[in-house]
């Protein structure tokens, strides 16, 4: 059985003697919907902890006046029953007036890693995942937490804060789920009509691509770029929103890859905007 949690005071006595029985736990923080992906997260945190503590919250901090927070979809019901079917101890999944009673008065901002990719698409988004994932952190105290690469800027920002803000968490950064097709799984991919669900795997298509031509050598960044949009144009109707290529996990633009590097696209379709990504890096 898992147990839900919704209030914060309750999840801290629950953490408080878990703590004093000296038991490791594991944080998914999540924003529910859960599919495959997720699971995967849960799996690996169960494997290295005592306990697995997961969140459920859609955070209103993180999302933009025209982007989908009402629209988000929310079955905390079904994801508590995949939840207890796997085994996971807890699911913390406050309201959002428990996580914000008030306004708050004292702001997180993320710097220059937030300029670029999606943080320059969504002003103000990674200060809302850096309040929420603080906050989490404060109250679960994790010893270790589960985070897909899928989201690789998130990933590297979190990391960044971690390392700022002193948490004593250790991050977990787990490979992207994805369909036997290649599609990365996601919660937003429910919003895909048929068609565009057939389109959709050529983003994980086109860096297959990329990856081989840097396999066979190619370091300029343009001419993978370029390949990228080629093959994204003449196999989805999709608009191409974002096909940028960054040092990893700095997130600095580069023209040359002579370091690890992560390509990063997004193709908005009618009702969903889809992000993957691919790491690379020169063994040699």
């Amino acid at each position: 059985m898992t147990v839900k949690v919704k209030t914060i005071k309750e999840m801290q006595a629950i953490v408080k003697s878990l703590k004093t029985e000296q038991k490791s736990i594991g944080l998914v923080p999540t924003m529910g919907a859960l599919h495959e992906g997720h699971m995967t997260l849960m799996k690996r945190a169960q494997s290295e902890n005592d306990v697995v503590i997961a969140s459920v919250f859609v955070n209103p901090l993180q999302f933009g006046p025209n982007e989908d927070y009402d629209d988000y979809p929310r079955q905390i019901d079904q994801d508590q029953a995949l939840l207890a079917e796997n085994g996971i101890d807890y699911v913390f999944a406050p309201e959002p007036e428990e996580m914000y009673p008030s306004p708050l008065q004292i702001q997180m901002t993320v710097g220059a890693m937030a300029q670029v990719l999606e943080g320059a698409k969504r002003p103000g988004h990674f200060d809302g995942v850096v309040t929420v994932v603080n906050k989490l952190f404060n109250i679960i105290q994790p010893d270790q937490a589960y985070f897909g690469k899928k989201d690789a800027q998130q990933l590297a920002i979190i990391e960044q804060m971690v390392t700022e803000m002193n948490h004593s968490v250790e991050i977990v950064g787990i490979d992207i789920v994805r369909e036997q097709d290649g599609l990365a799984k996601s919660s937003r991919n429910v919003y895909l009509t048929e068609t565009e669900r057939l389109e959709a795997v050529a983003l994980s298509q086109s860096l297959q691509i990329a990856k081989t031509l840097f396999d066979n050598g190619e370091r300029n960044v343009e001419v993978i770029e370029s390949a990228i949009k080629k093959y994204l144009t003449a196999h989805t109707a999709g608009k191409i929103d974002e096909v940028a290529i960054y040092s990893y996990p700095e997130l600095k633009q580069v023209e040359k890859i002579d370091t690890q590097v992560f390509i990063s696209l997004a193709v908005k379709y009618s009702k969903a905007r889809l992000i993957d990504n691919i790491i690379l890096k020169d063994d040699k």
